[in-house]
C-alpha cells in the first residue's frame, strides 16, 4: 500500500522553510518555497525517486493494478525519469535484457535497464524507434507528456490533449492484448472522439486524480484498461 507523505523530520529537513533570496521574483520564490516544503518531494528524495511524480503512478497502480505482471513498458514524456525507475523495477529490466523504453525531448540521466531516446515523440521516426528499443510487445504504455504551458488554459488544454490523442493511437498500435494505457490530461473535458476511440479498444476507461497530484493543478490522468486487441482489417474487394 502506498504510504502517505512523510513528515519533514525523516528527511532531515523541516517543513515550512522560507526562501530568503530577495533578488528572486516573488513568484519564483513562492514556487521554490512550495517545492522544498512539499512532503512528496521530500519523500521522493528519501526513497531515491527522481521526482514526486513517482507517487502519482504508484497511487494509480495501487487502485487499478496496472503494473502487476507488466513485462515491457514504454514511457512517453519520461524526463526526469521517476516513472521509468518504477517501470524498470517492476519489469525486472536489466542492461542485458531491456524491457523499458523511455522518450523525451529533454536530456535524461541514464537509468539501468532503460533505453532512453532524446527525441520529440511527435517526430515521425519516434514510434518505430520505441518499438525497437523496448525489445518486444509492450503491455503498458504510460505518458506524462504535457505541452509547454502558455498561461492560456484553453490553449494549454488543447495542446496537451493533442499529445494525449497521439499517445492513445500509438498505444493501440503497439500494445498486446490485455495491456493498459495511462496518460496525463487536463481538466476541461476530454475530447469525445478520444474517449470513443479508447472505449472501442479497451474494456474500461476512467479518469483518475491521485492524491499526490496537487489539488490546485488541473492535471488528471486518463486510464484505459484491458486492451481488446487489434481488429483485423476488412478486406477491400
Amino acid at each position: 500500500m502506498t504510504k502517505p507523505p512523510i513528515a519533514g523530520n525523516r528527511t532531515g529537513r523541516k517543513l515550512g522553510q522560507r526562501v530568503k533570496n530577495k533578488k528572486m521574483k516573488a513568484s519564483s520564490r513562492q514556487w521554490l518555497e512550495r517545492h522544498i516544503n512539499d512532503p512528496y518531494v521530500q519523500r521522493a528524495q528519501l526513497e531515491g525517486y527522481r521526482a514526486r511524480a513517482a507517487f502519482k503512478l504508484l497511487e494509480i497502480d495501487e487502485k487499478h493494478n496496472i503494473l502487476r505482471g507488466a513485462r515491457r513498458i514504454i514511457d512517453l514524456g519520461a524526463a526526469p525519469g521517476s516513472w521509468s525507475q518504477i517501470a524498470a523495477k517492476v519489469t525486472g529490466s536489466t542492461e542485458e535484457d531491456i524491457r523499458v523504453a523511455a522518450i523525451d525531448f529533454l536530456e535524461m540521466a541514464p537509468i539501468p535497464g532503460v533505453t532512453i531516446l532524446q527525441l520529440d515523440f511527435l517526430d515521425p521516426s519516434a514510434p518505430q524507434q520505441l518499438i525497437e528499443a523496448v525489445g518486444g510487445t509492450p503491455d503498458l504504455v504510460i505518458s506524462d507528456m504535457a505541452a509547454p504551458t502558455t498561461g492560456h488554459q484553453r490553449t494549454d488544454h488543447i495542446r496537451t490533449m493533442h499529445l494525449c490523442e497521439v499517445a492513445a493511437h500509438f498505444a493501440i498500435e503497439v500494445l498486446g492484448e490485455g495491456g493498459h494505457f495511462l496518460a496525463k490530461t487536463f481538466q476541461g473535458g476530454t475530447e469525445r472522439d478520444l474517449l470513443t476511440l479508447l472505449k472501442q479498444n479497451f474494456r474500461q476507461v476512467v479518469h483518475v486524480k491521485p492524491a499526490s497530484s496537487r489539488s490546485e493543478s488541473v492535471e488528471m490522468f486518463l486510464l484505459a484498461k484491458d486492451f481488446k486487441g487489434r481488429q483485423p482489417e476488412e478486406e477491400v474487394e
